[in-house]
């Protein structure tokens, strides 16, 4: 009997994990889904370094791509919400695709769209450690944007 009773206490044993995993779920993540700025944070530490902004920005790209040619349309860049454009978001978005469109060849390229994104990150990097935050990337914003140098006209 004794026999037995070693090979079942030992198959309970290694059982005994699994079962107590199966009898309690994990709880689910309650927590509210990350939005804006801090959809990137991959670590959960409250800031967005340069990699974890790089990797959404390239997934962005990637969403916003919809026809897989590595380059934007302004109607793939613009999806919109169902809700026709104002002519104000009109005039906006047409100004962002020329600024994002160096070359001018009427496409973003993904080396277009990730030059904004490099110069995005650098200018709300307010304290320049490399990570950021809403509310570093929100002082930022509020910031004007240095004064391009004046042209030297003494030639």
């Amino acid at each position: 009997m004794l026999r037995l009773m070693i090979p079942l206490a030992a198959a309970f044993a290694v059982a005994l994990p699994q079962l107590a995993l199966a009898a309690d779920p994990p709880a689910p993540d309650t927590r509210p889904a990350a939005r804006g700025l801090m959809r990137y944070d991959a670590n959960g530490d409250g800031f967005v370094d340069r990699a974890e902004w790089t990797a959404g920005q390239e997934a962005r790209f990637k969403q916003l791509d919809t026809n897989g040619d590595g380059k934007l349309t302004k109607d793939e860049m613009f999806v919109g919400t169902g809700v026709p454009p104002s002519d104000s978001q009109i005039r906006r978005q047409a100004s962002y695709f020329a600024l994002l469109d160096t070359d001018k060849d009427g496409f973003v390229s993904k080396a277009e769209f990730m030059a904004q994104a490099d110069r995005n990150f650098a200018r709300c990097d307010l304290n320049k450690d490399g990570r950021i935050n809403t509310a570093e990337c929100r002082e930022a914003l509020r910031r004007r944007p240095a004064p391009a140098e004046p042209a030297n006209l003494d030639r």
